[in-house]
């Protein structure tokens, strides 16, 4: 059986991640709680929310963005698309703790995104959701 420990992040990648543990996990939790919101209202979150953060507000490359969503999204959805990839090196130790942090968030934000989704129209909804889905389009095209 092949060994599951992936390879030591360059350096650089390091380096990205050392600005301060408590403001990282706060971050986490914000994208998190954004995805959760956004996923009680919209039905989105990993990959429209929480990939696009990572990669913007952490500097993660697109793998270990998805790999690390998929954490937080992990059971039972993601656990094979974690274990794969783990085993081919692109997420660590410290991306799934990124992705736990992230999904505790995910757990209160969803409550409260359905909540405010319930308040407003279809109308207004659906609205609000093809506004947020360009804002996103842009800033990745840019």
């Amino acid at each position: 059986m092949p060994e599951l420990r992936p390879e030591r992040p360059s350096r650089k990648h390091q380096q990205r991640f050392n600005t301060g543990f408590t403001m990282q996990l706060i971050m986490l939790f914000i994208i998190g709680l954004a995805a959760g919101l956004l996923s009680g209202m919209f039905g989105v979150g990993g990959g429209v929310i929480i990939v696009p953060a990572l990669v913007f507000f952490f500097g993660m490359n697109q793998q270990a963005a998805n790999g690390t969503s998929l954490i937080a999204l992990l059971l039972p959805v993601g656990l094979l698309g974690v274990l794969e990839y783990y085993r081919s090196g692109n997420i660590a130790m410290q991306n799934i703790w990124f992705g736990l942090t992230i999904a505790f968030g995910l757990f209160a934000g969803a409550f409260f995104g359905a909540h405010l989704a319930i308040e407003v129209s279809s109308e207004l909804l659906r609205r609000m959701f093809a506004v947020f889905l360009v804002f996103v389009a842009i800033r990745l095209w840019l």
